[in-house]
């Protein structure tokens, strides 16, 4: 089969690997009919040392399952399914209490000899806790909002969720990507009154205001958190999401932040210090967040996009097929793009 491999940074390739198979009787084999390219697979594309042994790229994908290991009771071929970011068994104390991202015998996609999401297919380890069946036929026209499930629109419900966001609630939301995009509609899922989005591309803030952002914020640093407590009386809200993950943006939360208030953290970090002193331990801040258990927020999503309420999948703004997937990391990666579609 075809697979998206990375060699070093700005070396996307899409080379034949092995077909999967299954190896374990808790695996199943899925055919991809959709995935994508996601904001953290940028991180290696402008970083990665070169090597000899490429990363298998890709952490979201949908498909149908073609085959099942003997101890896969749930699935069967033909069914329609989505995976979340990390495959995990679902069983696990960690699993039961909704943290699917800490399972002992779970993983990521892409490494130990498990396949990427950006390729033709993949096996998939602990087939019955990892994927989740979608009541949709292979050609249904909601599969890019479902696909959102995956990763994009469950990281920015967990940053809504964590942070504590409820109905009537003032919220402020750090950045315009895919994952703060859908940061907004999940503040406005779970009954915000109120969302400001700090963005400043113009076609992404106003997709943010059609999904429910009711202010936006496209000045940054000191100017951006005097407007933002402009806004709100000088105080600042309850509750920030920062989708972003630069220091520049923990940095602006801090600011933005009411005393009293939680800032929820899903922005892949990519800096090492929290600048967390002792004047912000003295107003109360509470700092969440983390990496998104996806699996544990699917089936409570699922039902908001079959019924049309919201719809996540229209933060895809360029779709590519598989052998033109560099042109998607590309356009990602010079802000051409929000987030790329990919067909196999």
């Amino acid at each position: 089969m075809r697979a998206t491999l990375m060699y070093a940074a700005d070396d996307v390739r899409v080379e034949d690997v092995t077909d999967p198979k299954i190896q374990q009787p808790t695996d199943a084999v899925v055919r991809i009919v959709l995935s994508c390219v996601c904001g953290s697979d940028l991180w290696p594309y402008k970083s990665l040392e070169p090597t000899d042994a490429p990363r298998h790229m890709g952490h979201e994908f949908l498909g149908i399952v073609e085959d099942i290991g003997t101890e896969v009771h749930t699935l069967k071929p033909g069914d329609v399914v989505v995976a979340p970011f990390v495959w995990a068994d679902n069983t696990c104390a960690y699993c039961r209490e909704g943290l699917q991202t800490s399972c002992p015998q779970g993983g990521r996609w892409g490494v130990n000899g498990v396949d990427g999401g950006q390729g033709q297919a993949a096996r998939v380890p602990f087939a019955d806790g990892t994927l989740v069946k979608l009541p949709v036929a292979e050609d249904s026209e909601l599969l890019p909002d479902l696909l959102t499930l995956s990763d994009v629109l469950s990281t920015g419900y967990h940053a809504a969720r964590t942070a504590g966001v409820g109905r009537g609630d003032t919220v402020t939301v750090i950045g315009d990507g895919a994952v703060g995009l859908s940061g907004v509609i999940s503040a406005k899922l779970l009954g915000a009154e109120r969302i400001i989005l700090m963005g400043r591309h113009r076609a992404r803030t106003d997709l943010g205001r059609a999904f429910g952002a009711t202010d936006v914020v496209p000045e940054r640093g000191e100017q951006g958190i005097a407007r933002v407590k402009e806004l709100t009386g000088g105080e600042g809200t309850s509750k920030v999401l920062e989708c972003v993950g630069l220091k520049d943006a923990i940095v602006q939360s801090f600011g933005v932040v009411r005393d009293g208030g939680t800032i929820s953290r899903v922005g892949a970090p990519q800096f090492t210090d929290v600048p967390f002193g002792f004047g912000d331990f003295m107003r109360n801040i509470t700092l969440t967040g983390g990496v998104a258990p996806a699996r544990a927020y699917i089936e409570e999503l699922m039902p908001h996009i079959l019924d049309g309420s919201i719809r996540p999948g229209r933060v895809f703004d360029s779709t590519v097929g598989l052998e033109d997937i560099a042109d998607g990391y590309r356009a990602m990666n010079d802000r051409e793009a929000l987030k790329v579609l990919v067909r196999p």
